[in-house]
Formats: C-alpha cells, structure tokens, sequence
C-alpha cells in the first residue's frame, strides 16, 4: 500500500523527506537548527502520529495530515512546541518526564530554574514556543509499542539528556535519536535532570541499533547507514571525555564551581542564554563528581577543588 503524501508535500515542499511511503522528516529550518528541529510523522493504517512538533510545525499549522497521537521524546521546550496546535490529538511522553509536558512549572522544575531566570525562562518558552500544558499527557515506558496498524513505533528509554528522554525504533529501518543529535557541540547534561552516568550508558546502548536510517532532532537531521552512524556516535560520545580533561587540566590552580561557570566548558563565552549559568553550574558538578570518583581532585580549601 502506497500513503498519499500529497497533503504533507503541499504544506512542507522539499522539506518533507518521505524516508518510506509511511515515515516522513518534516525537517525544521536551517535542517532542525534551535529553536527549531526535525518532526517525524509515522502514518499507519490505524493511527498517524507525530514525534517531536517543532516551532516549525507550529508556524507552518500542522504536518499536511490528520494527527492522532504526539509523541515526545522528552520535556524540552522545543520538543513541545506543538503540544498545543494538536489539541484534539493526545499527548504521550515518558513516565519520567511527563512533569515537563503537564505544565510550564514541571517544565521548569526538569531544568531546574529559580529566581528570575525560572521566571525569564517561563515567559520565552510561552512565547516563543507555544508552550501549552497537557494535563491530559500520558506516559510511557521503555519497549512501549505504538502500534498504528502496519506499522509499529516502539520508545527506547535513552536517558541522561533528561531522566525520561527516549528514542524511536520505527518499522522499516528508522531510527528517531532525538537529542543525541551527534554535533561537535556534544552531548547535554546541564539540567537537574541529566544524568552524566545516564548518557554515558545511553550512547554505549544506542550504538547498537541498526538501521537505515538514523535521524536527530537538530542538525545532522537524517544519516544513512549504520557505518556513518557509529562514527558520529563515538566522535559525539568522546566529546564528554574532551571536556573533562578540559576542566581537569583548567583545576591545574585551585578553581570554585563559579569560576568554572564563569570560564564556561560548555557554551562560547559570546552565547548568550537566560539559563547557561545555570548548565554551566550542573554540567560542572556532574564532573566534579566523576574527579572525585576517579580520585583526579582534592578539596584544598572549602569549596576550592584541585587537580592531584
């Protein structure tokens, strides 16, 4: 059976790629750069869903097909963007993370944002992402199947990103990453919820799935063939090794967490974002934590750590 995809084509143009007559990239601008990002719409006998709505969506009014059922990959702003435009359509989300889906407070709470920037932070993602809570969402868990009728979407829990952050295995050799999204930029950790052991061990899983093809909400967008995605995968996972040499090799001289903020591993010194203190502070920590661990630092004074 062929799906017609003259709805999708009419709304999106080239920005559609039908990977198969059932799965399709609605790929975001600038090829899914932030704030915006990559959808996949997996059309089924059954059911159509949609993973990830992006701001893209949202400005564009929908996928060019009747949706059903959203899926989210996990609580991030632009990840929910579309939350709201399918309003008839329910919502489902890991257990872990639907907080983050229920109401821009959760979503707050999974950054763990306070003060001001909690505030700052709120207001950006209601007007500039359409946050719209989902009291309604339902979760899932890891191997939960999404079955559409001929075809099947089944969730891998792949946190660390987020405690409930989760890729795709879709039928006919897809894979939805999410936001493993396999840049120099390297992986994320910096919220309350990330796990730096979590995405550690989501990598070393993920690098196992064989497909034909693997897509990532930003940038990469679609990679063909499990040869180029293992590369990506181990060039993206090394980059947390790299970093904390970086930190190890920058606590030569006694360094606080704040000073650590301050000289900024994460972000260009010239990014500006209303929370990158605030990952700068959490991705710090977590690696301190590892030092530690590791036995790589000591405490000389309180709050003052050093490489041995």
């Amino acid at each position: 059976m062929t799906m017609s995809s003259a709805g999708i084509d009419k709304l999106w143009g080239e920005s559609a790629r039908h990977l198969t007559d059932r799965v399709t990239v609605l790929q975001g601008a600038a090829n899914g750069a932030y704030p915006s990002g990559n959808s996949v719409l997996v059309r089924g006998d059954g059911e159509t869903i949609l993973i990830d709505p992006s701001v893209t969506v949202v400005e564009l009014g929908g996928a060019g097909a009747p949706i059903d059922a959203v899926v989210n990959s996990h609580a991030h702003e632009d990840h929910l963007a579309g939350n709201g435009l399918f309003s008839d359509a329910r919502v489902h989300i890991h257990h872990d993370d639907r907080l983050g889906a229920v109401s821009v407070e959760g979503l707050m709470d999974v950054y763990g944002l306070d003060g001001q920037v909690r505030k700052d932070f709120s207001a950006q993602v209601i007007d500039e992402f359409s946050y719209t809570p989902r009291p309604d969402a339902e979760g899932f868990a890891d191997g939960h199947v999404f079955d559409l009728g001929s075809i099947n979407t089944q969730a891998v829990h792949l946190p660390g990103h987020t405690r409930g952050h989760s890729g795709f295995r879709i039928d006919g050799g897809v894979f939805f990453l999410s936001d493993i999204d396999l840049t120099g930029f390297g992986p994320y950790y910096g919220d309350v919820w990330s796990s730096l052991e979590d995405f550690d061990e989501s990598l070393r899983k993920v690098r196992d799935e064989d497909a034909k093809w693997y897509v990532t909400f930003h940038h990469k967008g679609i990679i063909e063939g499990r040869d180029t995605f293992v590369e990506m995968v181990d060039r993206f996972h090394a980059v947390i090794e790299q970093r904390h040499q970086a930190m190890l090799a920058y606590l030569s001289e006694p360094r606080t967490v704040r000073d650590m903020v301050g000289h900024r591993f994460v972000y260009r010194p010239h990014v500006e974002h209303v929370f990158a203190d605030s990952v700068e502070r959490r991705t710090a920590e977590l690696h301190l934590a590892r030092m530690v661990d590791r036995d790589e630092i000591r405490e000389v004074e309180t709050g003052h750590w050093q490489a041995r």
